[in-house]
């Protein structure tokens, strides 16, 4: 695989990279010439990647559990000596669930891998973000913005993503250090593969998915990867943003009322 040059000789951590959009990342950082420092909980699709592309190192890391994070951290300075851009992909989206089938527990779970994970890294990662003036890119969803049926606790966790990010991106200017994030719309990945098999009619649901963009198709995970390299090496004046990379998806109008919803269209005059 050529490299370029557009990140050479920075170091980044990419969490939830063995796949999907995180994987997209990983190959898209690598491309660039930075060192990739591959964290995934997964360690047969993290060390498979690992072999796949020079220019990466594979660390086995629950980003909920601290002490992980805090090992990920210390072995990338140990190895690479600096730290200039964390990618905070990790994250899942639970099957689809009406309120009254969620429960705290399972809130409390999805707040700690979507959410707090995200805090935790970026809290210990500062300090070296800082001396490098690096940054920071949270990976968020666009329905954190817009919303989504049947999925309160994931969109909960999403737009929290997103507004921690502004204020992080407030606290960091004194430092130079400059934090965005990215929204992706339907991305083909496994994840969203897997989801649609849950569904009644999975290949209505996949056409369902692709009709959504204006655009005629999904995106792939090499589009978001393209979005995080241009964060992190090309965006010097972008701090405290929100890229969508959605294929428009957030455009015009659609049909909204779910089935079962009383309709009651405008009387029309005879």
């Amino acid at each position: 695989m050529a490299t370029g040059t557009r990140y050479a000789g920075k170091v980044v951590v990419v969490t939830g990279g063995g796949r999907g959009i995180g994987a997209g990342i990983v190959r898209a950082f690598v491309q660039s010439g930075a060192q990739v420092v591959i964290c995934d909980k997964d360690e047969s699709r993290g060390r498979a990647l690992e072999q796949e592309l020079a220019g990466t190192v594979f660390l086995l890391c629950d980003v909920t559990r601290e002490e992980d994070v805090r090992a990920l951290i210390s072995e990338t300075i140990r190895r690479f000596g600096r730290l200039d851009c964390v990618v905070n992909n990790a994250g899942y989206h639970p099957p689809p669930q009406w309120p009254e089938e969620t429960s705290a527990q399972g809130f409390r779970q999805l707040l700690e891998l979507n959410l707090l994970g995200i805090y935790t890294l970026t809290k210990l990662a500062l300090p070296h973000l800082r001396k490098t003036k690096g940054n920071v890119i949270n990976i968020s969803s666009l329905v954190g913005a817009i919303g989504q049926v049947q999925a309160v606790p994931y969109v909960a966790t999403k737009g929290a993503v997103t507004a921690m990010t502004k204020a992080l991106a407030l606290d960091e200017s004194q430092y130079g250090v400059r934090v965005n994030c990215i929204s992706p719309g339907n991305i083909w990945t496994p994840l969203w593969e897997e989801l649609a098999a849950l569904s009644p009619d999975p290949t209505a649901t996949v056409l369902q998915g692709t009709l959504a963009q204006p655009l005629g198709h999904m995106g792939q995970p090499a589009d978001v990867g393209a979005a995080a390299v241009f964060l992190a090496s090309e965006a010097n004046f972008c701090t405290g943003i929100d890229l969508l990379v959605t294929g428009g998806a957030e455009l015009g109008f659609g049909r909204k009322a779910i089935p079962g919803t009383p309709v009651e269209p405008p009387i029309i005059p005879s």
